[in-house]
């Protein structure tokens, strides 16, 4: 007899006591560290898969957007799926469709396959992650069993960034820029085979789901997202510019019409009506949208201005992950001492200085001299803010909408970033416009006929006028990134009270991560 048949049936959402809990841990954890990862593992391959399949930089910007997007924009509905049609099952179906679109993504051939991939592996993983960190409450009892379920949980979560960029610098290097996605498939499939045999399913709740709010939001987001980089690509008074921002405030007006009157809303518009919830939900989508732009524009900086390979990027940002891992850790212990209001306004001015930090790059900066200070500054400063605007975001929210809370808090970091990073893409483009029209004259009097046959191909310029162009948009995008990061501390000041004692009640809970 395998474990999967037991020999009395299993009540319904009550927790496994029997069986293989670490099996079911191991399954679970995989899942959240394949979603985690892949954030990062992309990242890194992003110059190969530019030359590879003939992205512009602006464009470029879209293999992040399009996954990040879709799985922000449908993470509070993957949650209502598994509570209503089974955690178990939509945690398999979820892992499988992420796994057909890693797959898909991996044969990309032209750019529109690639982008259409990554936005079913954001449904994918929509659907997976809330349901992954909700089945741990079924398969484990509540006490020391379930508490060190979820530290593990949080564990993946926080170390995934950094194994995915290893990963994808070792798998770009070694292999092919493809194998970040088909590393996928073999890893997901092991998951939706071992997960019926060792995870519990939940109890079924009736309810509603609020498709219409999901779609509203999402293509709102993507319509706004749209505007900003094709601003950044073509211009302002392009045809399509401003329908796009046209369509991103009539799909977002009804996504708030659809809200205040569905019975079963995605997003409970009640949870902004306090400010202290408020004041997190907008920090934590400035604080992405400067940290997804950092992530995306260094990565690109020390492959294509640097000449770092795929495995010495993925190297060159593992101290990001040490400073944020250090500033959680401090932001943990010392909570309960200081309360909340300290660590986000540290964690955000840590994070600006940072984000100005960086705009200082220029061709000739070296990655101990005008990267790695930086990124140690802004990655502190942002572990100090993660864990305590977690908490912050569920003080004083009613036990059975904690879960909501929490889950808007992930949902706005993603949006957050794919929002922000467009901001900076649109900055980016100008940037680089103005400053490659100025180099024009200079690259025409100096350049070979072969260079010249190449611009005109592909509207860049060749090294080193095109080092100057890149390494200018990406400092002055970084304006922008301050920019965010000040409204962030701005909030941090003004909106946010909540005191030390508000968060005494979380003490118990402290360590379980939001979905």
């Amino acid at each position: 007899m395998t474990t999967g048949q037991l020999t009395s049936p299993q009540k319904p959402g009550a927790a496994r006591r029997d069986g293989r809990p670490g099996i079911a841990l191991a399954v679970i954890a995989a899942c959240q560290l394949m979603v985690v990862l892949d954030a990062t593992i992309v990242n890194i391959a992003l110059p190969h898969i530019q030359d590879a399949l003939s992205f512009s930089t602006t464009d470029l910007s879209w293999v992040l957007n399009a996954y990040t997007l879709t799985f922000g924009g449908l993470l509070l509905l993957g949650g209502r799926a598994g509570d209503i049609l089974g955690r178990r099952r939509v945690f398999v179906f979820g892992i499988l469709l992420f796994s057909l679109a890693s797959l898909l993504g991996g044969f990309a051939q032209e750019p529109w396959q690639l982008l259409a991939a990554r936005s079913l592996q954001g449904v994918g993983g929509a659907i997976a992650s809330p349901t992954s960190l909700a089945l741990i409450t079924t398969n484990f009892p509540e006490g020391p069993a379930r508490n060190r379920a979820f530290g593990v949980f949080a564990a993946v979560s926080a170390g995934g960034g950094a194994v995915g960029l290893l990963a994808g610098g070792m798998l770009t290097d070694w292999l092919d820029w493809r194998w970040v996605f088909f590393v996928n498939v073999p890893i997901g499939l092991l998951i939706a085979f071992l997960a019926p045999r060792f995870i519990s399913e939940s109890q079924r709740h009736p309810g509603r789901f609020d498709i219409a709010g999901a779609v509203t939001s999402t293509l709102g987001m993507a319509s706004l997202v749209y505007g900003f980089i094709r601003a950044a690509h073509s211009g302002w008074r392009d045809a399509l510019t401003l329908p796009s921002f046209a369509a991103a405030i009539v799909l977002l007006g009804a996504f708030v019409v659809i809200e205040r009157r569905a019975r079963e809303p995605i997003t409970p518009l009640r949870m902004f009506a306090d400010r202290n919830r408020s004041g997190t939900y907008v920090m934590m989508l400035s604080l992405a949208a400067a940290m997804f732009g950092m992530f995306f524009f260094i990565v690109i900086f020390v492959q294509n201005v640097l000449g770092y390979s795929p495995i010495a990027a993925g190297f060159a940002f593992l101290p990001v992950t040490a400073a944020i891992v250090t500033g959680a850790g401090l932001s943990t212990r010392f909570l309960p001492v200081l309360g909340p209001k300290p660590f986000l306004v540290a964690g955000s001015a840590l994070t600006g200085s940072g984000m100005a930090w960086l705009t200082l790059i220029d061709p000739g900066s070296s990655y101990v001299g005008g990267v790695l200070g930086p990124m140690l500054l802004f990655g502190f400063g942002m572990g100090l803010n993660f864990v305590t605007l977690t908490l912050t975001a569920v003080s004083g929210v009613a036990q059975h909408e904690a879960g909501a809370a929490s889950g808007l808090l992930n949902a706005m970091q993603q949006v957050g970033g794919s929002l922000g990073l467009s901001i900076l893409v649109t900055v980016f483009g100008t940037a680089s416009r103005d400053k490659a029209t100025g180099l024009l004259p200079d690259f025409l009097a100096h350049s070979t006929p072969e260079q010249q046959a190449g611009f005109r191909r592909t509207h860049e310029l060749p090294p080193p006028w095109g080092h100057e162009v890149l390494a200018h948009g990406i400092s002055t995008a970084f304006y922008a990134a301050v920019g965010l990061v000040a409204l962030a501390l701005v909030t941090a000041l003004f909106v946010i009270r909540v005191r030390k004692s508000d968060l005494e009640a979380l003490s118990g809970s402290a360590g379980t991560p939001a979905a």
